[in-house]
């Protein structure tokens, strides 16, 4: 773990805090340090900032990061459910509990480890530990995740995400009945003030995020939900799910306590929809829900009959 820290000086004075950052940091690219702000990474006078700060004279700044020079990502078999492939994308079915991108203390197993080993025609923007990474869904949580194989390509998509014209459509199995067939979930998300490991809908500090969402099937103490993201926040059907208090099954992290055990959360991203950047047509994919979440939706039927 690196960590760095300064005063700003007068030349700097109502600088953008991402590009004070990086006059410090030079050896970080500014999307990187972007993302290590917004994931509170970075404190000015000790508290999170946006990335549009305006500094001021004698704020203190602080950073935490990992330098990716320490860290290694060797390639590894890991035998990927490849839904989608071509020379310009990669399709990915990723299992619970595979995490996205290498990290301190988690350089192996990852998804980056087998993209490695199954090819070398990555897109290099996001660095050596995020080749062709575009867009990461959480640990926990299974199903589609693309991946650029050029930086072409990567710019592309990124471009189509921050558009919101890529289709992302997500199974959740949360708590309770939902009274609505469908609705719209437009609250902020933003870092928990009180637990840094967590994200919350909050006003401080927090982005624009919205989930649509339709009732698929109904059970006693359960409803199956289909969610399709509008903008793509960190844990974001997690955070929303349970804002309007129907917390994902299985969530560790924000349902109850008392949350079905079943290895993590029961969220799955299972359709996919993008223009692709060579051709400009529609590609849609599609992954069926992994046998342990399927599992559980008929032993909740059967119990039911």
């Amino acid at each position: 773990m690196k960590h760095s820290e300064w005063r700003v000086v007068a030349e700097d004075v109502n600088e953008r805090i991402d590009k004070v950052a990086a006059k410090y940091e030079a050896e970080l690219t500014r999307s990187r340090l972007q993302t290590l702000i917004d994931e509170g990474s970075l404190l000015v006078n000790g508290k999170p900032v946006k990335n549009n700060y305006k500094v001021k004279l004698d704020d203190f700044i602080e950073l935490d990061f990992i330098d990716d020079a320490e860290l290694d990502a060797p390639a590894e078999n890991l035998n990927l459910d490849i839904v989608y492939e071509d020379s310009d994308v990669i399709v990915i079915n990723k299992p619970r509990g595979m995490v996205v991108h290498p990290s301190a203390g988690n350089q192996h197993g990852t998804l980056v480890n087998g993209l490695l080993y199954h090819c070398t025609d990555l897109s290099g923007i996001n660095g050596v530990l995020r080749p062709g990474i575009v867009h990461r869904i959480d640990k926990d949580t299974t199903g589609l995740l693309i991946v650029a194989k050029n930086d072409k390509a990567h710019l592309s998509l990124a471009d189509q995400l921050k558009d919101k014209t890529v289709n992302r459509l997500y199974y959740a199995l949360v708590h309770g009945v939902m009274e609505h067939d469908y609705g719209t979930i437009d609250a902020p998300i933003g870092r928990d003030v009180k637990d840094r490991q967590k994200m919350a809908v909050t006003a401080v500090n927090s982005k624009h995020a919205v989930t649509h969402f339709k009732v698929v099937e109904r059970f006693k103490n359960y409803t199956l939900v289909e969610c399709r993201l509008e903008t793509g926040r960190t844990h974001q059907i997690r955070v929303h799910m349970q804002y309007i208090k129907h917390p994902v099954v299985g969530d560790q992290k924000y349902s109850y306590r008392k949350t079905m055990d079943c290895g993590g959360q029961l969220l799955h991203a299972h359709t996919l929809t993008f223009v692709h950047p060579s051709t400009g047509e529609s590609v849609t994919v599609h992954a069926p829900l992994p046998p342990d979440f399927q599992n559980i939706l008929d032993t909740i039927r059967k119990e039911e009959m």
